[in-house]
């Protein structure tokens, strides 16, 4: 139970309260707090089942995708605040930071390997929000007929 906590719980719960604290910035309040705190938790939580590599960026920000537009559309609210607040702690700021460290330091393979790295992550969250989102919005009206009718 502890490596449960340590591994999974644990990072969700500090992800989660990384994406309330955002909603101030993008001005959500009342109950989206809480729904973009969890489209956090739940991103990160994905990304940590699926390896925590690139590919997990995509499946998190997939899934972070669709739940925004499920949100946004349950709640008609705009999906970008739902969206760009979730993916805010997948953002690979670590990578950037070190990606410079090593180039000042003139450790030209580290560099390479994690600015390499860095955009991989970086366009594997943009492409997974954008396929997601793209994919929801053309599906939506067939999902949400309304019977003849009614």
């Amino acid at each position: 139970m502890p490596d449960l906590w340590y591994i999974y719980i644990l990072p969700c719960l500090c992800s989660f309260t990384a994406c309330v604290g955002l909603t101030l910035v993008f001005n959500i309040h009342g109950v989206g707090r809480l729904i973009c705190g969890v489209g956090g938790a739940l991103g990160w939580l994905i990304y940590l089942l699926a390896g925590s590599s690139i590919l997990a960026a995509f499946l998190a920000s997939a899934a972070i995708g669709l739940y925004a537009e499920a949100m946004a559309r349950l709640r008609r609210c705009p999906v970008t605040g739902y969206l760009l607040v979730a993916l805010l702690p997948l953002v690979p700021g670590g990578g950037i930071y070190f990606a410079m460290s090593y180039c000042v330091a003139g450790d030209i393979q580290r560099f390479l390997d994690t600015l390499l790295h860095t955009f991989g992550m970086a366009a594997a969250l943009a492409v997974g929000a954008m396929m997601t989102s793209s994919l929801f919005r053309a599906a939506y009206p067939y999902l949400h007929r309304t019977k003849p009718g009614a």
